[in-house]
């Protein structure tokens, strides 16, 4: 994702009377907290709170400055989000990515419950609607991003396949290897041979 930010100063249209909750699409990493952090705060507006998919700031925007925001987001690969299916469609991708990659110990919790007691809603409803908006079930989209955590802890070599397996509570080596190939084509040891160990964006998963 490219770095490059476009700062436009919004505070003559700013309304410092309440706070907005911006809502915002292909935040799937730890970095990208960071960049909208920066570009909010270029843009003279204050951040509150910053989490995966949304941004609260302390000023109240009007049409005008959300339009100027969203054309500085849309230059680093950002988005703004206003309709309701595509931003739960949009938060339910990101509770996905935070479990397949950055709550290990949350691997033991059923994908269903966990998304299900997160949105309040029932999982059928929740994974009928993410098919007809995306295309996958969400079960495969899951997967898709535990094969890329378990490429992850391939390239950086600390671990071996079972310890990963163990890590990222597979039942096996074996059920591990087999969801791997499945998806790349290849196996984990023949993945961790390659010069060209290639891992694909989090947004693009």
């Amino acid at each position: 994702m490219e770095s490059r930010l476009i700062f436009v100063n919004l505070a003559p249209v700013l309304q410092h009377m309440a706070t907005t909750t911006l809502h915002i699409r292909n935040m799937v990493c730890n970095r990208c907290i960071l960049v909208v952090r920066q570009l909010l705060e270029g843009l003279g507006l204050t951040p509150l709170h910053i989490e995966l998919g949304k941004a609260i700031v302390q000023e109240e925007l009007p049409p005008e400055a959300k339009a100027a925001l969203n054309t500085a987001l849309e230059a680093v690969g950002f988005e703004l989000i206003d309709d309701r299916r595509s931003l739960l469609i949009e938060r339910l991708r990101n509770a996905v990515i935070e479990l397949a990659h950055y709550h290990d110990d949350g691997m033991r919790t059923n994908l269903s419950d966990y998304l299900s007691e997160k949105f309040h809603s029932d999982y059928s409803a929740l994974s009928k609607l993410f098919s007809e908006m995306t295309g996958i079930t969400l079960e495969k989209y899951y997967i898709a991003q535990r094969v890329e955590r378990v490429k992850e802890l391939l390239v950086y070599n600390e671990l071996s396949l079972g310890q990963i397996a163990d890590k990222l509570n597979y039942s096996s080596t074996a059920h591990l290897s087999a969801q791997f190939k499945s998806v790349t084509g290849i196996t984990p040891s023949e993945f961790r041979k390659r010069s060209d160990r290639k891992r694909r964006p989090l947004d693009q998963v």
